[in-house]
């Protein structure tokens, strides 16, 4: 047996699809145009590339885009007042900030900062406790992408044990969270792994689904997986180079190994990474829509 894969660039592009045309209908019926601000202090090469990244499906999706990009050495309470003002800005409906932020620039000051309304990210405490207690809510993206990978490829979650692996705020605790609610894409029985699990083969011998999210590369083996399970592979790790220098890119799971016994498999690159982006915009387009009253 050899697993279905999951294609988050396919997913992904089916949902901008949806999001193309919720957009123009917003444009057309409401007058109102989707707004998001990036803002990105210093010059990191993968904060730059992601920002640029962001900001092109922005475009190609008719949300009106724009861009902040500050020193290195801009200090916390500049960023902060920059904040505030697209706090204010009536055509700006989501503020993502690039992270990580220069080590002077305290990351929980500027996240709480933004308002909630806008926190398309879903990084916001006032977020984060809604979905806790499963109110409508901006989602955090990669979360978000998960559970739309497993509802689109008919992986059935209600009643599954799943085992989420990495306890981060950013894709271990929220998706462990919103596969227990009573939800689509949830009702499954969870347990989450760290570094300080006893046995992790243990836990996920017995998973029918398993969330690998700790950028350890191929630390999911086969002989830790039963048959049939479905694997998501969140990790995407560095482990070499190509002779031209292009980087060669790993999983959590060691997935020619894997594949052989899973039903479903997602590829890294290709599976949940094209997701996150792509959830990024539904949260703007949600934005919108709640700002303008629209249901």
């Amino acid at each position: 047996m050899s697993a279905r894969i999951i294609s988050g660039t396919e997913v992904a592009k089916a949902i901008r699809e949806e999001l193309q045309i919720e957009v123009a209908e917003l444009k057309e019926k409401q007058g109102v145009v989707p707004g998001l601000v990036t803002i990105l202090v210093g010059e990191d090469p993968a904060s730059q590339s992601y920002v640029s990244a962001k900001n092109k499906t922005a475009h190609a999706l008719g949300i009106h885009s724009e861009q902040v990009t500050l020193p290195v050495d801009t200090s916390e309470q500049d960023l902060l007042a920059i904040v505030d003002k697209y706090n204010q800005d009536k055509n700006i409906h989501g503020i993502l900030v690039q992270l990580p932020l220069p080590k002077h620039i305290n990351e929980t000051n500027v996240l709480y900062a933004i308002d909630p309304a806008k926190d398309v990210d879903g990084f916001h405490p006032v977020n984060v406790g809604k979905m806790v207690v499963g109110e409508e809510c901006f989602l955090p993206c990669t979360p978000h992408g998960i559970l739309e990978l497993l509802i689109r490829s008919g992986v059935e979650t209600s009643g599954a044990e799943v085992v989420v692996i990495g306890r981060s705020n950013i894709v271990g605790k929220p998706i462990a969270n919103l596969m227990l609610q009573k939800r689509k894409g949830g009702n499954a029985t969870v347990t989450l792994c760290h570094t300080r699990t006893k046995d992790m083969a243990a836990h996920c011998k017995r998973a029918d689904i398993i969330i690998a999210a700790v950028g350890v590369p191929k630390m999911v083996t086969a002989e830790m997986v039963k048959d049939g399970v479905v694997i998501i592979d969140v990790g995407v790790n560095r482990i070499g180079k190509t002779a031209e220098g292009k980087a060669i890119l790993a999983g959590d799971v060691d997935f020619d190994a894997v594949k052989e016994k899973a039903s479903y498999i997602t590829p890294v690159p290709g599976g949940v990474g094209p997701m996150t982006i792509t959830m990024l915009m539904k949260n703007t387009v949600q934005a919108a829509r709640q700002s303008a009253g629209v249901k």
